[in-house]
């Protein structure tokens, strides 16, 4: 099995994006999981698993949360896990709120 990488990205966006940005970000298909956090990312409203080939019926609920958290929220982080075969120079794995890694060391 080959290795993978992961690492973190935030994205903010108001609330009338959210959905068409999880949206988005599953048909990516590198995605491993979602977590919504209200404001500037003080506290997770929702964190969402999700697997490679997430499709159809099967994210049909995650979105259905993310539509009803939309309404409810006006500002919000996106916190997105990925994952990327290690040959492809992905980032260094980097959790959200720590401080970038240096590679001079």
């Amino acid at each position: 099995m080959p290795e993978e990488r992961t690492w973190w990205e935030s994205i903010k966006v108001e609330g009338g994006e959210l959905l068409d940005k999880v949206k988005g970000l599953i048909r990516e298909g590198n995605v491993r999981r979602i977590v919504i956090r209200q404001g500037d990312g003080d506290r997770p409203v929702a964190e969402f698993p999700l697997t490679v080939g997430v499709v159809g019926a099967v994210a049909a609920p995650v979105l259905a949360a993310v539509g009803a958290l939309a309404a409810l929220l006006t500002h919000c982080t996106i916190e997105v896990e990925r994952v990327a075969p290690a040959d492809e120079g992905a980032p260094p794995v980097q959790r959200p709120g720590e401080p970038p890694k240096s590679d001079a060391a």
